[in-house]
C-alpha cells in the first residue's frame, strides 16, 4: 500500500518537473525573441540615427536621421558675427550654410563613420562642407574683415624691428619694440577654419617685431662685418687708390635682403679730395723739361685737369654698395671751352706726355715733338713785348686747326686788322696761336721785343706746312 503511494507521488512529481521544464523554455525563448527584437530594433536605430552628442559644424544633431539632419543645416541661420577676442568687430548679414539635397550622401557618410553598435555619448563634431560655396562667407565678409583689420591697425602702435645699422662707423643693433596692430594675415587664416560658425570668435594675433636675437638680425650683423672689410680699387691714369670701407664709411643702414645703403659720403669725398689734389694737373705748376735740359716750372694755364670730386663721389659709393671691386675716375673737367680737361691721358713727362709744342720767347724758337723725338724745330717771331702783346707764357693746348684762315685783330671792341694765312692752329682761348706770316720781313731773334706780333707764334711760311701738320688737336703747347 505504501510502495504504490510513493510510486504515484514520484510520477506526480517528474510530471510537474516536465512541465516546468517546458514552461522555462518557451519562457527563455520568448525572452530571447524579445532581445533579439530589441537588439535588431537598436541596431536598426543606431544605423539610421546619430548619436546623442554628434554635432555637424557645430550644429546639434544627436538623434537625428540624414534627412532630418539635413532638413537643420539647411535651414540653420548664421548670425555672422565676428569677434577678435571680446571685441566685436563686425555684424555681417544672416546667411544660411548653402546645404542643398546635393550634401546629403555626404551627411550618410558620416553616420556610417560616427556608428556603434550600443549608443554612445562621445562628443564628436564634424566639419562639412556644403556642395554650393558660401560665396558671402569665403569672400565678402572676409574681405570687410581684412578691410576692418587693416584700418583698425592704422590707430594702433605698430612694432618697432630691431635694426642693423652703421652710426659713426660702429656697427649698432636697435632693440625690438612689441606693437598692438594685428596679424593680419594670421586672424584671415583663422577665420578660414571657422566656415560654418555662427558666432565668428578669432584669437588675437598681433604682428611680432624681428628680435635682436634673431636669425635675420644675426645675418644682416654678419652681412655688414662683411661690407665693412670691402675694398675699390679707384683708378686714376695709372694710379691704383685702394680705398677702405672700414676707413671712409661712418653711416650706413641695411635692408632686410641684405642690401646696404650708405647714408653719407662719410670720408669718401675727403679721400677724393686728397687724390684729386696730389694728381691733378688743372692751374697747377708743370715742372717741365726744355730742349736743353734744363728743368723749368710752367704755369698751366688752357691745358690741365682735375677730378670733379663732387661728381665722382656718388659712383664710389654705389660701387660700395654693390660691392664692386674696382672703379675709374670718369669725372674728368678742365679749361677746355666746354669744361673738359685735358692732359688726363698724359702720364709721362709730369702730364706733358711726350707730344707737345715747345715755344721759347727768349730764344725766339719752337721744338715739336712726338712720342719722344723730335720732329721739327724752326726759328718764330712771338708777340710784341714793347707793347705788352707778349705771347701768353703756360702750358696751353691746340684748339684747333684751320687751312686756310682769316684772322682777325680787335681792340676794345674794334677790328683792328683782317689778314690772310694758309695754316691757323690756335693755343688760347684769346686768339694766340701758330700761323704762317707771309708779310713779315724781319725774322731776327730780337724782332719779338718791338716788331713782334699781336701775341701769335708768327712762323715762317717755308716750314708752316710743316709745323701744322705735324700739330695735333689738344697736344700740348708749352710756353715760357
Amino acid at each position: 500500500m505504501g510502495s504504490t503511494a510513493n510510486v504515484q507521488e514520484m510520477e506526480k512529481q517528474r510530471v510537474n518537473s516536465a512541465k516546468w521544464y517546458a514552461n522555462w523554455k518557451f519562457i527563455t525563448l520568448g525572452i530571447i525573441i524579445i532581445l533579439a527584437l530589441i537588439i535588431a530594433a537598436g541596431s536598426y536605430y543606431q544605423a539610421n540615427h546619430f548619436n546623442s552628442a554628434i554635432k555637424i559644424n557645430g550644429i546639434k544633431v544627436g538623434g537625428m536621421t540624414t534627412d532630418q539632419a539635413l532638413k537643420k543645416l539647411k535651414t540653420t541661420v548664421l548670425k555672422n558675427e565676428v569677434y577678435v577676442g571680446n571685441q566685436q568687430i563686425l555684424d555681417g548679414k544672416d546667411t544660411t550654410m548653402e546645404f542643398t539635397n546635393k550634401d546629403l550622401p555626404a551627411i550618410k557618410k558620416l553616420l556610417k563613420r560616427q556608428w556603434t553598435f550600443l549608443p554612445s555619448s562621445k562628443a564628436k563634431d564634424y566639419p562639412l562642407m556644403s556642395s554650393n560655396q558660401d560665396q558671402y562667407r569665403n569672400q565678402t565678409l572676409k574681405k570687410e574683415l581684412e578691410e576692418k583689420l587693416l584700418a583698425m591697425n592704422k590707430s594702433l602702435k605698430a612694432p618697432q624691428d630691431a635694426v642693423v645699422r652703421l652710426e659713426q662707423g660702429k656697427m649698432v643693433v636697435t632693440n625690438s619694440i612689441s606693437g598692438e596692430q594685428y596679424d593680419v594675415a594670421g586672424l584671415l587664416k583663422d577665420y578660414e577654419k571657422q566656415e560654418y560658425v555662427s558666432e565668428i570668435r578669432l584669437n588675437p594675433v598681433y604682428i611680432q617685431p624681428i628680435k635682436e636675437n634673431s636669425e635675420i638680425i644675426k645675418n644682416e650683423q654678419k652681412r655688414m662685418e662683411e661690407f665693412l672689410a670691402q675694398t675699390v680699387d679707384y683708378k686714376v691714369q695709372d694710379k691704383v687708390f685702394t680705398l677702405k670701407a672700414s676707413d671712409l664709411i661712418k653711416n650706413a643702414s641695411i635692408t632686410r635682403d641684405l642690401k646696404i645703403t650708405l647714408n653719407d659720403a662719410g670720408d669718401i669725398k675727403n679721400k677724393i679730395a686728397e687724390i684729386n689734389n696730389s694728381q691733378s694737373t688743372l692751374n697747377k705748376d708743370f715742372t717741365f723739361k726744355t730742349h736743353s735740359g734744363s728743368m723749368i716750372s710752367v704755369k698751366g694755364k688752357g691745358y690741365g685737369w682735375a677730378i670733379d670730386v663732387d661728381k665722382e663721389v656718388p659712383g664710389i659709393m654705389a660701387a660700395f654698395e654693390k660691392g664692386e671691386k674696382s672703379v675709374t675716375a670718369a669725372n674728368i673737367y678742365g679749361n677746355g671751352w666746354n669744361g673738359e680737361g685735358y692732359g688726363y691721358q698724359a702720364v709721362t713727362n709730369n702730364g706733358i706726355g711726350d707730344t707737345y709744342a715747345e715755344v721759347s720767347i727768349a730764344e725766339q724758337r719752337i721744338w715739336l715733338y712726338k712720342n719722344g723725338k723730335l720732329v721739327v724745330t724752326t726759328n718764330v717771331v712771338t708777340g710784341t713785348h714793347s707793347t705788352h702783346h707778349d705771347t701768353s707764357p703756360g702750358v696751353w693746348y691746340i684748339l684747333y686747326k684751320q687751312t686756310p684762315a682769316v684772322l682777325t685783330g680787335r681792340e676794345n671792341g674794334k677790328i683792328t686788322y683782317q689778314v690772310n694765312v694758309d695754316y691757323w692752329a690756335p693755343f688760347t682761348n684769346d686768339g694766340q696761336g701758330f700761323h704762317d706770316a707771309s708779310w713779315r720781313g724781319n725774322w731776327g731773334s730780337k724782332a719779338y721785343l718791338s716788331s713782334g706780333s699781336h701775341g701769335c707764334v708768327n712762323t715762317p711760311p717755308s716750314i708752316m706746312r710743316t709745323v701744322y701738320n705735324n700739330l695735333s688737336t689738344h697736344e700740348p703747347v708749352v710756353v715760357y
